[in-house]
């Protein structure tokens, strides 16, 4: 039963990352804090959204950059796990891969740097989201467990999952 139910998560994950028409719409729509929700068949999985929780958040309002760095100012996480930066490629997102990540600890977590090692310029567009760190081995484990999901799973909270669309400043 949990594997089932971790799949219909996984897949509804890809379904909210593929549905993006383009970037400039979507970056406008994550301004609000919210994503129109995505209509999916599986019943545990009916409507995903991108949003903060209760109990965790990423607040994306004055993001700063410093080269390859990008700062947040408070990310707040129920157990341990990972900041994670998806990149968009073609005016849509890539959950397929990551371009940064960066440890949180349960709790709050202020001024929360992650580095994007290939570079970042003002207006490049990402997904930034929490995953938790399954086997709190304190190492990103982005290792696909099947066609869509992998190890250190996507937070949600409800039909919710805690991520936004950002425009680096």
């Amino acid at each position: 039963m949990i594997k089932f139910v971790t799949e219909i998560v996984v897949a509804a994950t890809c379904l909210a990352f593929a549905s993006y028409a383009d970037a400039e719409d979507q970056y406008a729509k994550a301004q609000d804090t919210t994503v129109k929700a995505i209509d999916n068949e599986a019943p545990a999985a009916e409507k995903i959204s991108l949003a903060n929780g209760k109990k965790n958040w990423i607040i994306v309002d004055g993001v700063t950059r410093d080269d390859k760095t990008l700062t947040f100012a408070e990310v707040h996480i129920d157990g341990n796990g990972w900041l994670v930066m998806h990149p968009f490629e073609g005016g849509k997102p890539n959950g397929d891969k990551y371009v940064a990540a960066s440890y949180v600890q349960s709790g709050n977590n202020n001024n929360v740097e992650i580095k994007v090692h290939k570079g970042v310029e003002a207006g490049d567009m990402f997904i930034v989201m929490l995953h938790r760190d399954v086997n709190q081995n304190k190492v990103l484990d982005f290792v696909f467990t099947s066609d869509t999901g992998v190890m250190d799973e996507a937070v949600f909270e409800g039909s919710t999952m805690v991520a936004h669309v950002v425009s680096a400043p």
